[in-house]
């Protein structure tokens, strides 16, 4: 159990409110108590001693001699155990010995004429210390005689101690009990939150069809009731989405395919244009030349279209064959005469991979190098015991950081204001879906001294992963 979660900080919580109410509780209860005791046992001193003084004063001679205050304060103390009495008359104290009598109990029994009492500590011990003047009989005059008791409260302070004892004993059961109930509570409460956390994590994995029950009608079974609201509103938002992206898919596919035969029929014109466009007069010439590039971008358009719509659709599938790859990329080199233009370094490697995807992959990197970069273009390709890597660089002025997240991007164009230059914004795409069609990816970086790096890394011998 980690003390950082809530059901830590919920049983710490718990355990501190119920230590701190056993502490009170038990601080209150000696003090009640320790009073109560204290106050018992003075009270029962002060009424037995009235009663022994009462009972042991008869006739003596005024002054009395210290053989006479002796006598009074035997005849007294046998009345008590383990009490100690000192008679007093004037400067003639009788026993002598009277330490434990504090200086103001005997200027208040003088001055006050009465019985008084007070709590002391002596040799470390607890003493209860009373003291009375003694009247004569009949008349009830003061005599000048004073009696003082010295009584041991040890009996009281041993009962005290060991009723804080077993109170203090007994916070250890209510502290255990407490930790119990909130581990009880804890899991009451939590219950629920582990529920909603863990449809949370399957909504956020895409089960849109996740939802938690609903009990009882507490705050938890409200949170519930709008976790479930909020997931029937993404999945009928999600679900809406998909839809019309699928109508999208499914529109763009139809569109390019319906293009197809218009523009077969355009290109061969084109063609024929082209033948003769020498024969024309300049302006004439010009335009012919000019419809047949627009019209073979169209044609280029709609073939990128047509095999975006194929991976949406997961219908692209691979064609693995073993061939060589270093032929494979001079061939792709030599057909669109690139020769001249981009250097090459190809280390031997063969692999099994689809060639027709490769040569669209390595094509698209190396014609974005030439339009977009700066020569020299330059293409390597090198291998691993598990990897194929082609290299594509340039010498230009590299990727900003806004080209860099969003060149994979479809229809992306780093120069936006360049809205008719050559390519369709989908060539570095298709490359990337390509890549991850064969269990590979395309990453970029600039080069140290400037230009723009594209590392295409695939599996020599990978599975097809297929769409």
């Amino acid at each position: 159990m980690r003390f950082g979660g809530l059901r830590g900080r919920l049983l710490v919580a718990f355990v501190l409110v119920s230590l701190l109410s056993a502490a009170t509780a038990t601080v209150l209860a000696y003090d009640q108590a320790r009073e109560a005791i204290l106050e018992r046992a003075g009270s029962s001193a002060l009424q037995n001693f009235r009663d022994r003084v009462n009972a042991s004063v008869g006739e003596f001679d005024i002054p009395p001699d210290r053989r006479a205050l002796n006598r009074l304060a035997e005849a007294i103390a046998s009345g008590s155990r383990d009490a100690r009495v000192v008679a007093r008359y004037q400067d003639l104290v009788a026993p002598a010995d009277q330490e434990a009598i504090p200086t103001g109990l005997r200027e208040r029994v003088r001055a006050g004429n009465r019985l008084s009492f007070q709590r002391v500590e002596w040799n470390g011990e607890p003493w209860l210390v009373v003291g009375t003047p003694v009247a004569f009989a009949g008349s009830g005059r003061p005599s000048g005689v004073e009696v003082f008791e010295v009584i041991s409260l040890r009996p009281e302070q041993d009962d005290i101690a060991a009723l804080l004892t077993t109170v203090r004993d007994g916070v250890v059961p209510v502290v255990l009990l407490a930790a119990v109930l909130a581990l009880l509570a804890a899991g009451t409460v939590l219950r629920p939150v582990r529920r909603l956390a863990k449809a949370t994590r399957r909504l956020a994995d895409g089960a849109l069809e996740t939802r938690v029950p609903v009990k009882g009608h507490d705050e938890l079974a409200g949170l519930a009731k709008d976790f479930n609201e909020t997931a029937d509103a993404l999945e009928s938002s999600v679900a809406e989405i998909r839809e019309q992206e699928a109508r999208a898919r499914r529109f763009v596919a139809d569109v390019s395919h319906e293009l197809r035969t218009p523009l077969a029929a355009m290109t061969m014109v084109s063609s024929v244009l082209d033948e003769d466009a020498d024969g024309l007069p300049p302006d004439t010439a010009h335009a012919a030349r000019t419809v047949s590039t627009e019209i073979a971008g169209l044609a280029r358009l709609v073939d990128d279209l047509i095999e975006i719509s194929r991976f949406d659709a997961q219908a692209a599938t691979l064609t693995r064959q073993d061939f060589d790859v270093a032929e494979a990329l001079r061939a792709t080199l030599s057909t669109r005469g690139w020769t001249d233009r981009v250097s090459a370094e190809f280390a031997p490697v063969r692999a099994r991979l689809d060639r027709r995807r490769l040569d669209v992959i390595v094509a698209n990197l190396v014609g974005n190098a030439l339009r977009h970069g700066a020569p020299p273009v330059r293409v390597v390709l090198r291998s691993t015991p598990d990897d194929v890597l082609v290299e594509v660089s340039d010498h230009g002025p590299g990727l900003t950081a806004e080209a860099a997240r969003h060149v994979f991007e479809r229809f992306y164009k780093a120069d936006s204001a360049r809205t008719r230059s050559e390519g369709s914004g989908l060539g570095l795409a298709i490359a990337q879906e390509n890549a991850r069609l064969h269990g590979g990816l395309i990453t970029h970086f600039d080069r140290e001294g400037g230009g723009a790096v594209f590392l295409l890394r695939l599996p020599r011998d990978g599975k097809e992963t297929g769409r």
